[in-house]
């Protein structure tokens, strides 16, 4: 009765691994940013020759107040919005976007914003993007498998199917955890943002300001390996048991 019981719970906690760890992975929100841009500073000299001070209003034509992204595993999407849209939150998280969104492979373009760079840098974040991705399939296929694995042994057949199935979906756990932890290093410690906007600063305005921010993509990641690692433990703890009393 008890080994029922922990079956039912590690089956839960690996279903419930499983969606969360898909949907991390099938949907492009680990990143959300914004950037804007000011580009007309008190002091500086206006249409017409006349400076700017401050509290001045001056109007121009076809200019964007932000530059919205998102970006996931497979696709970075930019698209412009207005600062005063009450629908920009909407436009962002849902498919009501404007027909201006560019999308690219985010694999081939592996840095989190637009950003120019020298060739060092580039070769730089390839390899750490490349160790992210590998990182992140190693991930999804284990606990695929290790579901696969988990109903092949059901009910209660082979003790080695079961242990198989627990090892699969602590790796796949550990290797969603590296993940993780390199996307916070990526944006957070890496200097990768901090000269995207230095350079920013120095060739479009001074007052340029970008915003980023951690989706719903990278959210569902930290509760799929939660629940990834208790299946994980618990499968291996069941197959321990059917050993010693069933062998």
């Amino acid at each position: 009765m008890k080994l029922s019981v922990a079956l039912f719970f590690a089956g839960l906690f690996g279903a419930l691994a499983a969606v969360f760890i898909l949907l991390s992975f099938g949907t492009d929100y680990w990143l959300l940013a914004s950037e804007s841009c000011q580009p007309n500073p008190a002091g500086s000299v206006g249409p017409g020759g006349v400076t700017i001070e401050p509290g001045d209003v001056v109007m121009q034509e076809n200019y964007s107040d932000v530059t919205l992204y998102h970006e996931g595993f497979f696709w970075k999407c930019a698209f412009d919005g207005d600062m005063g849209d009450d629908d920009l939150l909407w436009k962002l998280w849902f498919t009501n976007q404007p027909h201006s969104k560019l999308c690219m492979h985010a694999y081939l373009f592996p840095f989190p914003v637009s950003q120019v760079h020298n060739a060092t840098n580039y070769d730089y974040a390839i390899i750490y993007r490349g160790f992210w991705s590998i990182f992140m399939l190693i991930g999804v296929a284990a606990v695929v498998l290790g579901g696969f694995f988990i109903i092949c042994a059901a009910p209660f057949a082979s003790h080695r199917l079961y242990k198989a199935g627990g090892g699969l979906f602590l790796a796949s756990g550990l290797s969603l955890l590296c993940v993780v932890v390199m996307y916070v290093l990526w944006l957070q410690v890496l200097d990768v943002l901090d000269v995207y906007v230095e350079h920013q600063r120095s060739a479009l305005c001074p007052n340029f300001h970008l915003s980023i921010s951690y989706g719903l993509s990278f959210m569902f990641a930290p509760i799929g390996i939660f629940f990834c690692l208790l299946a994980g433990l618990l499968f291996l703890l069941i197959g321990r048991t059917i050993k010693i009393h069933y062998h």
